[in-house]
């Protein structure tokens, strides 16, 4: 189950959002990601027609089984990298963005690999 770099964001914002607040909206995401709504508004779209969100009447985003699987992958892998690299030494800002980066394109087998060799 791939999806694209920027769905994975979303998901994993909302992912984020929806341990903090009581319900996540649009307006929430732009927000947090520093996205204009209409651009947060397309993403949206795109991830309901691909069943990965709900949204209801009220406009309150949650997320599909299938979203919150995605959703948790990439926050486990944002999590243990960017802690794994402050331990390391690397300063906290970096470590986050390059967690960032990294947590779309490392594979499966060399994050199990990492999270195994880490514990």
């Amino acid at each position: 189950m791939h999806v694209n770099e920027s769905a994975e964001d979303y998901l994993e914002t909302i992912l984020i959002l929806s341990k903090r607040l009581p319900v996540v909206r649009s307006v929430d995401i732009a927000n947090e990601m520093g996205f204009k709504k209409p651009s947060v508004s397309i993403a949206m779209k795109n991830l309901r027609q691909k069943e990965h969100i709900t949204v209801d009447k009220s406009g309150f985003i949650t997320l599909t089984a299938s979203g919150r699987e995605i959703a948790e992958m990439i926050y486990e892998r944002h999590r243990m990298i960017s802690s794994w690299l402050i331990r390391l030494g690397v300063p906290e800002q970096i470590a986050l963005a390059d967690a960032c980066k990294i947590e779309h394109v490392i594979s499966r087998e060399s994050f199990e690999a990492l999270k195994e060799h880490i514990k």
